[in-house]
């Protein structure tokens, strides 16, 4: 099984492409992670993750229909893949066997 490392930013990005599902394009994806995590993104960080995560094979992107108010230029919009998927799958369950590694009265917060 290939390995899959994710980033704390990675993956929220790409859990909110899939949140978004068939509407994730940059804006939408920066307003939905700064409303689910009461944080601001930067553009250029989410556009770097973006890219980089397209270039691993875990999002495709496809350009939309052009749009006068947008100047001509399209919305991209994003799709997480079958790879990114199982990044994800991988990810959680690594959280997950760290979490029931922790001996309980670190968990207990009582």
């Amino acid at each position: 099984m290939r390995k899959y490392q994710l980033g704390e930013f990675e993956e929220v990005v790409l859990l909110t492409v899939g949140i978004l599902h068939g509407n994730a394009y940059g804006v939408s994806i920066k307003l939905e992670m700064e409303s689910r995590l009461q944080r601001s993104v930067s553009v250029g960080a989410l556009q770097t993750a973006l890219r980089r995560m397209e270039a691993k094979g875990y999002l495709t992107s496809k350009q939309g229909e052009t749009n006068a108010i947008r100047g001509g230029r399209p919305k991209l919009f994003f799709t997480v893949t079958l790879e990114g998927k199982r990044a994800l799958e991988h990810t959680r369950q690594t959280r997950n066997e760290l979490w029931e590694a922790l001996p309980l009265p670190i968990i207990n917060l009582d």
